[in-house]
């Protein structure tokens, strides 16, 4: 499959009328919409089928899937890999045989709030009330397929549509054992379908608030899916700032200037900078700005983050007034001035000292650079280049033709408008899925393939899968457990530790 201008809108991002959510706009009704999922989730003796996701109380997890293995956890619960049973209570094939032959299911175990040694339970995360109504309304290509939940006991179960592979291991698979370039295509592919399904999460009225590379998934026929949507939320008219709700969001490395230095009535563009940040990790095979968390204190204040903020600046250039003229509003704009003072030796906040000029005239071409401190993204964009062998022109050696194996001029043109310190002059997922660098030169018509993985040699590691510690059992969460031991509740008996 192939994306082009000719395609229906839905695959440009459109929202798909199957969802219920209007496709211009999205609608007060249904922000209620949302809310009532939330209810029906939690409704035993609902007895009609939600579209398009079943829930499902009175069925126990083991009586449908069979556990293969763990495969994540962090702060919400567990994810599990786990195979479909039949009608009989069987594996769909023998645990033996080939695991291509059965479907295939990534399980989401999330726990639930708690209180004190003797786990009074208080209901569940918000983070976990907010994926499932989100993701039980919302459906298109590019986002992970909710298959149906499951409440048993005090436990939610959300099932979801298994994805081989996510970006982290992608990347971290062309470092291993020496490093080698992602193909600049795939690159293209991966960024174009990441925006088309940022896109229709953006006219639905949903920020994600977390892109990074291991929330972007990809199917073994190189469909991405945009997953993990614990962190989003609606921002249809918020009665109140989004900074109110989440003093914190999206991870350190990929978090924009504007929510660095403060920003409470945030908009998508912090999506948009996320995926700059991710553009430029699937290129480089390293984050583009690595910086350190300074955590929150005792009293929960949110504190200025300084190391991250300098990595930013570091190859960016310092912000002024003339790139960002509501700079001057962010509540941590006097941090940014102690930073810069500390940066130019004392020289003040001077607004042609920024080194975020978008002069491109030196990208795609040989000239020699520093190997000190970066000076602007030119030559950061320069040095990947050259450091990756990407040829460093944007056509063949006729200078007639298109050249694919390289990002190129337009891609470095696309890079600095998604890394862009003002929110309001950074590209929308509108504005970048019409970027030249997607067109064919010659008719000028968006053409990418579906399928990153398309005319490549090079196959890919499925994701890493543990069977160490793939219980699933509800009476044994993460975090519950006192004895320390592992939950091998549905352990085969051969693999039970003794």
């Amino acid at each position: 499959m192939s994306f082009s201008t000719s395609d229906p809108p839905s695959a440009l991002g459109e929202p798909q009328s199957a969802t219920g959510l209007n496709r211009s706009a999205f609608p007060p009704t249904a922000a209620s919409s949302l809310k009532r999922s939330v209810q029906t989730a939690f409704d035993d003796s609902l007895d009609r089928k939600m579209a398009p996701t079943t829930y499902t109380s009175k069925v126990k997890v083991r009586e449908k899937y069979q556990i293969v293995g763990f495969i994540s956890s962090g702060t919400y619960g567990r994810v599990y890999k786990a195979v479909g049973k039949n009608k009989a209570g069987d594996a769909t094939s023998p645990i033996s045989a080939n695991s291509a032959a059965r479907e295939v299911f990534a399980i989401k175990k999330f726990k639930p709030d708690k209180e004190g040694e003797t786990i009074q339970y208080t209901g569940l995360s918000q983070s976990a009330i907010r994926e499932i109504s989100l993701c039980s309304e919302l459906t298109h290509p590019n986002l992970i397929h909710l298959v149906e939940i499951i409440l048993e006991d005090k436990c939610i179960f959300m099932v979801f549509e298994y994805c081989e592979h996510d970006l982290l291991q992608i990347i971290h698979h062309h470092t291993q054992p020496t490093r080698h370039p992602i193909p600049a295509p795939m690159i293209k592919s991966i960024l174009f379908q990441l925006l088309n399904g940022l896109l229709y999460l953006h006219r639905n009225w949903v920020l994600h608030r977390d892109l990074k590379p291991a929330n972007i998934m990809v199917t073994s026929n190189g469909a991405v899916r945009i997953g993990d949507l614990g962190l989003a939320r609606l921002f249809y008219k918020p009665l109140t700032s989004l900074f109110a709700g989440d003093k914190v969001v999206v991870t350190i490395w990929y978090r924009s200037p504007d929510l660095l230095l403060g920003s409470k009535h945030y908009t998508p563009a912090v999506d948009l900078w996320a995926v700059g940040c991710i553009f430029a990790e699937l290129l480089s095979l390293r984050p583009i700005f690595k910086g350190e968390e300074a955590k929150m204190d005792s009293k929960k204040t949110v504190p200025f983050q300084r190391n991250q903020m300098t990595k930013i600046i570091e190859v960016l250039g310092i912000p002024t007034k003339e790139d960002w003229p509501g700079i001057v509003e962010m509540p941590e704009y006097g941090q940014l001035q102690s930073l810069a003072y500390s940066r130019t030796g004392g020289s003040g906040y001077n607004s042609s000292s920024s080194h975020n000029h978008n002069h491109n005239h030196n990208i795609g071409h040989s000239h020699s650079h520093g190997r000190g401190a970066s000076t602007g993204l030119d030559t950061w964009y320069n040095n990947v280049l050259r450091s990756a062998n990407y040829p460093p022109s944007s056509t063949t050696s006729s200078g007639t033709e298109p050249n694919p194996d390289t990002p190129g001029l337009l891609g470095y043109d696309l890079l600095s408008k998604l890394l862009t310190y003002d929110p309001t002059r950074r590209l929308a997922a509108e504005q970048a899925l019409q970027h030249p660098y997607f067109q064919d030169p010659g008719s000028g018509k968006i053409s990418v393939s579906g399928n990153c993985f398309e005319g490549l040699e090079e196959s890919y590691p499925h994701r890493r899968v543990s069977s160490d510690d793939n219980g699933i059992g509800t009476g044994s969460l993460p975090g519950t457990k006192r004895s320390g031991l592992p939950d091998d509740s549905l352990v085969p008996c051969g693999k039970r530790r003794g």
